[in-house]
């Protein structure tokens, strides 16, 4: 029969074996599982409100956020492929009407000064003959133009990969709702840690990516305004498309905000406004560039409770460590840090006295009045004990 001690060691080796084959079936959707928490953590008090006003309808109060989480994602990229597909048929419509009527170099004549120039450099070293040029244009674009429209379609709408985890975020964003409040009581159960300690954690897990996730947001809106002043001041074609676009992508960290703003001021260059261009490359790269790096931390840093720049190291660590869901993880990862060190202060503390903590009254202090008791080495220890006087009624 096995020892005790060899029995404790086969259990946990099996511990280990079980959390390993359980991190296998769950790392397909791990990016999913964890950005379903974020967002149930952070509307886990919208979810309670409306819960009580529908009488206590769990499921029903979890399908409505989760059907709008899905409206919210959804209902941004539609609308973007849709307007970009219309601008790419329309633009092949015209290339092609142009040609047809009059022909490359009407075409070309439609072109801003600079490009003009240009486009007439090349058609001059061309050896083709103009009429098998407009031709040739004209049928590559004819053939195109539907290419070009599913190629826009294909590069903004999800791809499969996507499309998969946001339906596995989705599903376990409505199990969390539903079943959140006795996962985390089963958690706190099973748990090592002495009772609370557990649900302490996932409340600064709850605090830490509600304001990560919040400030996201609304630097997101913060930018797409700047944005939208530059478009503006600089006269813009369809300014509000633009700021909708930067709002989009500000949500993106790999791409940002400031990036349309640079696309708008290369659009003014070539359609013969370069001051305009100008302004817009400045104000995309110092204003809308930089409100990211200052307005996120001062957000995020309310929910955290820490100085800004351990939140700013904190985002720019976890994006560069994770990518993207980084901006999540880095901030979580110090909020958990902090928490456990936190804990360990209160609940554990040191054993030896710290500067500045009141001392303990000893031999010779003000508790026996003064005096230095006498001490003897003890056989058992080897260590110095006071003697204590006996009592004189002691015999």
């Amino acid at each position: 029969m096995a020892s005790e001690l060899t029995a404790r060691r086969i259990f946990t080796g099996l511990i280990l074996l079980s959390l390993f084959l359980l991190a296998l079936v769950i790392r397909p959707f791990a990016e999913a599982f964890f950005l379903a928490a974020v967002l149930a953590a952070t509307f886990y008090g919208l979810h309670k409100r409306l819960t009580r006003r529908l009488r206590g309808r769990n499921h029903l109060s979890a399908g409505i956020l989760t059907t709008g989480v899905v409206l919210a994602l959804l209902l941004p990229l539609g609308g973007l492929t849709a307007f970009i597909v219309t601008e790419v048929t329309e633009g092949a419509q015209f290339v092609t009407q142009t040609v047809q009527k009059e022909g490359v170099s009407g075409l070309v004549d439609r072109l801003p000064g600079p490009v003009r120039g240009m486009a007439d450099g090349v058609l001059k070293r061309l050896p083709m003959e103009q009429q098998n040029l407009d031709q040739t244009i004209q049928d590559q674009v004819t053939t195109q133009g539907g290419t070009a429209a599913k190629a826009v379609t294909g590069a903004v709408a999800a791809t499969g990969s996507i499309a998969f985890q946001a339906i596995m975020m989705l599903i376990a964003l409505f199990f969390f709702f539903t079943d959140g409040v006795r996962l985390v009581e089963w958690i706190e159960s099973v748990s090592p840690l002495r009772r609370g300690q557990t649900r302490e954690i996932m409340r600064e897990f709850r605090s830490v990516s509600g304001a990560v996730l919040l400030s996201s947001v609304a630097t997101a809106g913060v930018q797409s305004v700047a944005a939208l002043i530059g478009f503006l001041i600089a006269r813009v074609p369809a300014p509000l498309f633009f700021a909708g676009l930067a709002f989009f992508l500000a949500l993106i960290p790999a791409v940002g905000a400031a990036i349309v703003v640079l696309l708008a001021a290369a659009l003014m260059f070539f359609s013969g406004h370069p001051w305009a261009a100008l302004f817009l490359a400045v104000w995309g790269t110092v204003v809308v560039g930089l409100v990211d790096n200052i307005v996120k931390p001062l957000l995020a840093k309310r929910g955290m409770h820490q100085h800004g720049a351990i939140v700013f190291f904190a985002l720019l660590g976890g994006l560069a460590a994770f990518g993207t869901v980084g901006l999540l993880l880095g901030p979580l990862i110090v909020a958990f840090f902090l928490a456990l060190v936190r804990i360990w202060e209160r609940d554990y503390g040191r054993a030896t006295p710290r500067a500045g903590d009141p001392a303990t009254p000893g031999p010779g202090s003000a508790g026996d009045g003064g005096r230095t008791l006498p001490s003897v080495r003890s056989e058992a220890t080897g260590e110095q004990v006071p003697l204590t006087p006996t009592p004189p009624d002691a015999h």
